[in-house]
């Protein structure tokens, strides 16, 4: 069973613990590609995956803050996957789900003296009719507080799942039947049915009252068809969605070293 969780970026600390759970630390020696630590303010560029032609660029914008930017790519995209590794040949770890009008992501805090590589993945795939949701004002009561939350991780609920198609197909495979509970101040609970047979995964959207578009805030397992969300005070009006989807191409992977601590 998958928990949803919003996304954001690792911590300097989640960061240092995947170093030392990692049997293969990242280093700046060793033979092969050019390991020389890149200087700030320099940019590393990449060429254009020959699939994708997403072409990836990063930049070392201080010792320990590595900005990253990208252009091109496949028509149709959804959005793209922002991974990052300290060894090229990986495991790679999400960063962020980001919507296709973003193209740049600042990596902040990173640890010193550490290669990282970044790439990324286009993902596609089809989003249920969307719906609006206006919450009550103010914060949790003592009741909601002491109520139960059983209804807040993500389930497979077989009822909500129909024979499905595939998500390459044109137009196949949305979410239908998308609906949205309002379970307190702050807790929406949202319940789809699954018409895609391949998709990766589900992400749920939201475009707040303010918001000019769409961004993914809860990435979920396969054949999930219910969820809740824990709202922030933006989402207090807010427009959902949730969509099927697959991984596409991949872009380039860039690398790039971060400094040392400047302070005395």
């Amino acid at each position: 069973m998958s928990v949803p969780v919003r996304i954001a970026a690792p911590t300097a600390l989640v960061l240092a613990l995947l170093l030392m759970l990692s049997a293969c630390s990242a280093t700046t020696g060793g033979g092969g590609a050019d390991r020389r630590p890149a200087t700030a303010g320099h940019p590393v560029a990449g060429k254009a995956d020959a699939a994708s032609g997403v072409v990836l660029n990063a930049e070392r914008t201080t010792p320990t803050d590595i900005d990253l930017r990208w252009r091109g790519g496949g028509s149709g995209a959804s959005g793209h996957v922002l991974e990052f590794a300290t060894e090229e040949s990986g495991p790679y770890t999400v960063l962020q789900y980001l919507p296709p009008q973003v193209t740049s992501y600042r990596h902040p805090d990173l640890i010193p003296n550490t290669t990282f590589f970044y790439r990324l993945r286009a993902f596609r795939g089809p989003a249920s009719k969307p719906v609006s949701v206006t919450l009550p004002k103010g914060e949790l009561t003592a009741a909601d507080e002491n109520s139960s939350h059983d209804w807040l991780p993500a389930r497979k609920d077989p009822k909500g799942t129909v024979p499905g198609r595939p998500l390459r197909s044109t137009g196949a495979g949305a979410p239908t039947g998308f609906k949205a509970t309002v379970k307190h101040a702050n807790g929406i609970l949202f319940t789809w049915t699954d018409r895609a047979s391949d998709e990766a995964g589900f992400l749920l959207e939201s475009r707040t009252r303010t918001g000019s578009a769409y961004e993914p805030v809860v990435v979920l397992d396969p054949d999930v068809n219910s969820t809740g969300l824990i709202t922030l005070p933006t989402e207090k009006e807010a427009s959902y969605r949730v969509r099927a989807f697959t991984y596409g191409e991949r872009s380039n992977v860039v690398r790039l070293t971060t400094g040392g601590f400047t302070g005395p």
